[in-house]
């Protein structure tokens, strides 16, 4: 068993609770306009080749470090489904907390069986709107939605991350219709408002693909604080960082 990884990060504190080991894996169907990782999208580009015993190798070296887990992002994590299985087992063998970072896109057998040894997932629903999540993703948005109801049906914890992008995903309307979509869920723990940004714009030049949203600012704190108002209006447990 081998898995295409574009990288590590041994103390991220952005991917779930805790610093946590981070492992980027490579691949990605969507192909979101605002992506901060383009350059995982293809499976085979250049990247590592391992093993999930030599992940679980590097995770141990640093494991007395760590106040969190793992988390396995990408590119999308559940394209290599099989490699995430038997890490996540390994992880679980040595008592390390597992979280999952996922578009949700693939639903299959092979997902659920990966959720099996998930502690927590880390969900991007992008938008509401099948037709705006489609022009913003190049997939269609129902396999998400099917797989956050089935978090719901075998209360897998969730923390839904939504990203704040200016003439995108910034519509009243739209951040409304999300609000109520998510507060559906119980398994929800969690929601981020992430704004958008341009770090990744020098990945895009670097790997000759047209950055769409290249002259698109960043939100200003009065457009985070409208959403942060409607998400509250839904009793979403928004999270703030400490002033």
């Amino acid at each position: 068993m081998k898995g295409y990884i574009n990288s590590f990060e041994s103390f991220g504190t952005k991917d779930g609770p805790g610093a946590r080991f981070v492992v980027f894996m490579q691949g990605c169907p969507l192909r979101c306009l605002y992506c901060h990782n383009v350059d995982t999208w293809d499976l085979k580009d250049k990247n590592y080749i391992h093993s999930p015993e030599e992940v679980i190798e590097k995770l141990l070296k640093i494991k007395e470090f760590l106040t969190g887990g793992i988390t396995v992002s990408g590119g999308e994590p559940l394209l290599q489904s099989s490699f995430v299985i038997e890490l996540f087992k390994l992880c679980k063998a040595q008592g390390i907390h597992t979280a999952l970072d996922t578009s949700g896109y693939i639903f299959d057998e092979n997902a659920k069986e990966v959720l099996e040894y998930t502690d927590l997932v880390l969900l991007d629903i992008k938008h509401i709107d099948k037709k705006v999540y489609k022009e913003l993703t190049s997939v269609n948005l129902d396999p998400t939605l099917d797989f956050i109801r089935y978090l719901q049906k075998i209360k897998k914890p969730v923390w839904l991350r939504y990203v704040l992008v200016p003439g995108y995903t910034d519509d009243n309307w739209d951040l409304e219709k999300w609000a109520r979509f998510a507060a559906q869920f119980d398994v929800v723990k969690r929601v981020d408002i992430l704004p958008f940004h341009q770090m990744a714009f020098y990945k895009w030049e670097k790997t000759s693909r047209e950055y769409k949203l290249k002259d698109t600012p960043t939100p200003t704190k009065e457009e985070i604080k409208k959403a942060e108002d409607i998400f509250r209006k839904y009793n979403l447990p928004l999270y703030e960082e400490s002033k």
